[in-house]
């Protein structure tokens, strides 16, 4: 399985990498992951909402660009359907029987994701309600991706 994180936004904090390059060492027997970072557009400190649209609309464009048409599209979205750790090994797991070997995670930028690529997207996910800085989301959809191959496979890690 080939699995890419595209996301808005260049991550700084050294903390976040070091957890990232661990779980992406830990996923290199499971599957191909790359990250893929698309630039995040400037934007003033007051938007408006017409400010908000184009900055989505302009972010929107550079991720589509690395989305092929034979990938399957994930958002993380804080209104996406919730589910389990052990739901969502089962989903990844179910892509793979139906020969879906190509998944792209998208996490947006600070206001959101653009209405194309929420079209584009085969499945709008959320973590929790809460919202976190899309820094973080990184490692944490890293280490709930490896805790599904650890769960389809089953092997101990995931109680």
């Amino acid at each position: 399985m080939k699995i890419s994180i595209i996301a808005v936004g260049k991550l700084k904090e050294k903390y976040f990498k070091q957890g990232i390059d661990e779980y992406l060492k830990r996923l290199g027997p499971y599957a191909k992951v790359q990250i893929v970072e698309v630039a995040d557009e400037r934007a003033p400190e007051n938007m408006s909402d017409a400010d908000m649209q184009a900055v989505k609309r302009k972010e929107g464009e550079r991720i589509l660009s690395h989305i092929s048409q034979d990938t399957y599209v994930i958002t993380l979205e804080i209104d996406g359907k919730m589910l389990s750790s052990e739901q969502f090994a089962a989903r990844l797991d179910e892509l793979a029987i139906h020969g879906k070997s190509k998944i792209a995670f998208v996490i947006g930028g600070s206001v959101g994701i653009s209405e194309a690529v929420q079209k584009r997207s085969d499945l709008a996910l959320s973590f929790s309600k809460l919202t976190f800085p899309h820094q973080m989301m990184r490692m944490i959809l890293l280490e709930q991706v490896y805790r599904a191959f650890r769960i389809m496979r089953g092997e101990p890690y995931h109680k």
